[in-house]
């Protein structure tokens, strides 16, 4: 029995000298909100999700990227949760599915939901959280293909924008592809295709954990299924001279933050982000990180410490 004690004592001890968030994350109850959205005769997926009995007056949108949706933010493992991290700062966070994608309805033809289209999409979801908040900004945050849409939504939509998070930012095209179906067959392995391997088809578990590719991989076939549009993809499937994003055009605060081993990007783009963004703009680049740095183990609090610090700073006007 006493060994027993002692054995518990040990476990309550580990326990607590974990990292802070993860202690207050198994004690924080959060409540989701589905909110009915439209937009050119197409039912879209839109979300709230907030610390429950919470009234937050700060705004975050979410956008995904070119595959698979809005569900990779949240995933519900230990401190992982992207979604409830934000909610825990104090934001009622917002989830968009772009039409065709994820909980949104279908569409007949998968290259009709290109950049332009979900950017449309974006503002018509920003317009209607700030309908339903009182609002007249909030911060939008961008992923992957998620970053060219914001951007663009972003750029024509100033008046609602207070802050814009880019995150893997795909500044210019990642190589010219044949991108002839309208739909992507997706698989198992292309879902955990973006976490860092050993070697060629071996998943690195050191910088992974196997639980959150698993849980990551099962939400995309739940929510994702077999095919998802192509439009996005034929977009950024262009040469590396091509540019996606015009920071020029961008009027709000931004942060760009990345890995330094991701893929897509251009890092040369990347490192002189600032010379075209406007004052109280930021960049962060994570050194060992790649395109899913907020999924990493030695990573995604580092991630969230960054995104917090700039979604926090004083600086720029509520």
């Amino acid at each position: 029995m006493k060994r027993n004690i002692v054995v518990r004592m040990l476990i309550a001890l580990v326990c607590l000298s974990v990292w802070p968030a993860m202690a207050e994350a198994d004690v924080v109850s959060y409540a989701y909100e589905a909110v009915p959205l439209e937009r050119a005769g197409i039912a879209l997926h839109l979300d709230r999700v907030c610390v429950d009995g919470t009234e937050p007056d700060r705004h975050i949108l979410l956008v995904h990227g070119v595959t698979y949706s809005s569900h990779e933010f949240d995933i519900d493992y230990e401190d992982y949760s992207l979604v409830r991290a934000l909610a825990r700062q104090g934001y009622a966070v917002w989830r968009l599915d772009i039409a065709g994608f994820g909980r949104s309805g279908a569409v007949e033809d998968g290259f009709l939901p290109d950049s332009d289209y979900a950017a449309e999409d974006i503002h018509a979801a920003v317009d209607r959280i700030c309908a339903l908040s009182g609002r007249s900004r909030i911060d939008l945050l961008g992923w992957s293909w998620g970053t060219v849409t914001a951007s663009r939504c972003a750029a024509k939509y100033p008046e609602h924008i207070r802050r814009l998070v880019l995150y893997a930012p795909i500044l210019c095209g990642i190589g010219v592809g044949a991108v002839t179906e309208p739909f992507h067959h997706n698989t198992w392995e292309h879902a955990a295709g973006d976490f860092q391997c050993t070697q060629p088809g071996v998943l690195d578990y050191s910088v992974a954990d196997p639980v959150v590719i698993e849980m990551l991989c099962s939400s995309a076939w739940h929510y994702d299924g077999e095919a998802s549009p192509n439009g996005g993809r034929r977009d950024i499937c262009v040469d590396a001279s091509q540019a996606l994003i015009d920071l020029e055009e961008i009027s709000a605060p931004t942060l760009v933050i990345c890995g330094d081993s991701d893929p897509y990007l251009d890092y040369d783009r990347v490192n002189g982000v600032l010379d075209h963004l406007p004052e109280h703009s930021a960049l962060e680049v994570i050194k060992g990180a790649s395109h899913v740095a907020f999924l990493e183990k030695p990573y995604h609090r580092d991630f969230q410490d960054r995104l917090f610090r700039f979604l926090n700073d004083t600086r720029i006007a509520p």
